[in-house]
């Protein structure tokens, strides 16, 4: 008996979580994608900064290069003039850039592999959040109309018919405030309505709007420019 009444209460309280889960579950899943959001926006700068420190690194490694072709270059001056002493003390330089020169390049292969997981995971990330930001908006318009429907179910047949009247009544006043308005205009323009598209398109006078061949021309145009 007592497993009985143990299991009945688990039920009982297993039910009330999921009633309590279903009532909020909107406003969770909102909050839930505003956090999902923050933390990607922190994956992207933490992207940037990482893009950012393997530009530097890069900047380095190239400045690194340079002074090692320059001390190079010395060196065999030094070694050529018999001056072995200066010689083997830019050596000495070089060997010690050429470390860092190692060092950087590694850096650089971290980096690289660090800044692919990294975009991988955020365009991974950005895609099931907009995923997720759809549904919500899908569910939000779902959720609405279940009320509207709940609502309207409790509305007499007779309020619809009476509503339907008014909005036809008030689309035969707005079509009558157009066809109004529509001959107003006729009246101050002296051309007819579409002459001068008809005129434009049987070319007389300039085209109202640019063709594919005219798009084609100015292309061609550029690249013969650009040849």
């Amino acid at each position: 008996m007592f497993n009985l009444i143990a299991t009945l209460l688990r039920g009982r309280t297993h039910d009330a979580e999921q009633a309590v889960a279903d009532r909020y579950a909107m406003p969770l899943l909102a909050q839930q994608i505003r956090e999902a959001a923050k933390a990607i926006q922190s994956a992207q700068h933490a992207l940037a900064v990482a893009i950012a420190q393997n530009e530097k690194e890069r900047s380095q490694h190239a400045a690194v290069l340079s002074r090692i072709v320059d001390l190079e270059e010395r060196t065999l001056t030094a070694l050529s003039k018999g001056n072995d002493g200066l010689a083997r003390e830019a050596a000495d330089a070089i060997a010690f850039l050429e470390a860092e020169r190692t060092a950087s390049e590694q850096a650089q292969a971290q980096f690289a592999n660090a800044i692919a997981n990294l975009k991988a995971t955020v365009r991974s990330a950005e895609g099931r959040l907009k995923e997720l930001q759809r549904g919500e908006r899908v569910a939000r318009a779902t959720d609405a109309a279940q009320k509207i429907n709940h609502t309207s179910a409790g509305v007499s047949l007779a309020t619809l018919d009476d509503a339907e009247r008014t909005l036809e009544r008030l689309r035969d006043r707005q079509k009558q405030t157009e066809t109004v308005s529509a001959v107003l205009k006729q009246m101050e323009d002296p051309a007819p309505v579409g002459l001068v598209e008809r005129l434009a398109e049987a070319g007389c006078g300039a085209p109202l709007r640019s063709s594919a061949d005219d798009v084609l021309a100015r292309l061609r145009a550029r690249l013969d420019a650009a040849a």
